[in-house]
């Protein structure tokens, strides 16, 4: 297919620890792709290997505000559909690299 996918990361602490101990990394996509446009995408993206693609479409919430005069409007947020990408082992996306080595402590510096 010659189609590309918009891949957003979703970051958060869950994506992270899955990231880290089953190398599944999760990624907005857009409503109407499926599990092999996901996988195709992510393997031309980032030169990684998919093993397992898993979708998860997520209803928007309903809101309620009250305008002037107390009248109340009903409205809600956008549904999305998630991706949890597995990768084959020894493969990583660098979504949650870190500077380790390039990090000094924040504070007073030595000066000599």
């Amino acid at each position: 297919m010659s189609k590309t996918l918009l891949l957003k990361p979703r970051i958060s602490e869950k994506a992270y620890g899955q990231s880290l101990t089953k190398n599944t990394y999760v990624f907005v996509v857009p409503t109407d792709s499926n599990r092999s446009e996901v996988a195709e995408a992510v393997a031309a993206q980032f030169d990684v290997t998919v093993t397992d693609v898993n979708i998860l479409n997520v209803k928007g919430k309903v809101k309620r505000t009250v305008r002037k005069g107390g009248k109340q409007s009903i409205g809600r947020d956008n549904d999305i559909k998630k991706a949890y990408v597995t990768l084959k082992e020894g493969d990583s996306i660098a979504v949650f690299a870190t500077e380790d080595a390039n990090n000094e402590p924040k504070g007073k510096k030595e000066t000599k």
